[in-house]
């Protein structure tokens, strides 16, 4: 009960610090590196950028942004489209394939099956840590529900706090923590992308950064 009390003390402090310091990242097919998807649409009204569904995994990963601790807020918006609608945000990405992500599945939101309620948010390190080692090693531990229940359809705001061992992940309306698991690898790169997996297509918008180490 102390270390929960003492967390959630840090944590607040650790926002109130950062309050000042986030940066909103525009996002612009100038700004962005897409891996293994396409653009479909760029609003820069409303900061909002979709990507089109291909099989495997896409990233765009934002340029020149360096970031490697800190908080991550973005809007993400999938479907409810079974086995077809993960969306979220890489980080340490070293390459096409090897990056740490946290994403979510839209579709088992609000699923009248509770196992799949509890597969809403997943937190992978790839390659070695995929969802499918993940569940089938360490079963509940790295994945969780949404308890707030979004439509799967609908836009959904996360916050994701980085550091050097942990993730947090929070729902932004209610500032529920979703999940909080130990990192699987260490911090290696300070790029940063918003995802998308299988076969998925994603739209996210008004992505803001909060940085706790490197500067811009």
């Amino acid at each position: 009960m102390k270390k929960e009390i003492l967390r959630f003390i840090t944590n607040f402090i650790v926002l109130i610090l950062m309050g000042c310091s986030s940066k909103i990242i525009p996002l612009t097919n100038a700004n962005l590196d897409v891996r293994n998807r396409d653009i479909v649409s760029v609003n820069r009204d409303v900061n909002t950028l979709i990507l089109n569904n291909k099989i495997g995994d896409g990233i765009a990963i934002i340029k020149d942004l360096k970031f490697d601790e800190g908080i991550i807020e973005v809007e993400l918006k999938g479907e409810n489209n079974p086995q077809k609608s993960f969306v979220g945000i890489a980080f340490n990405i070293q390459n096409d394939s090897i990056y740490e992500a946290v994403y979510f599945r839209p579709f088992n939101f609000q699923s009248n099956e509770k196992v799949r309620r509890e597969h809403s948010v997943q937190y992978i390190s790839k390659p070695e840590f995929e969802w499918r080692f993940l569940r089938t090693n360490y079963k509940g531990q790295f994945e969780s529900e949404y308890p707030r229940q979004p439509s799967p359809d609908e836009w959904f705001k996360v916050r994701v706090k980085i550091d050097g061992k942990k993730v947090f992940v929070y729902d932004q309306e209610t500032k529920v923590e979703l999940l909080s698991i130990e990192r699987l690898t260490k911090q290696i790169s300070n790029r940063i992308g918003l995802w998308t997996g299988y076969n998925s297509k994603g739209e996210f918008r008004n992505l803001k950064i909060k940085k706790l180490k490197t500067k811009y």
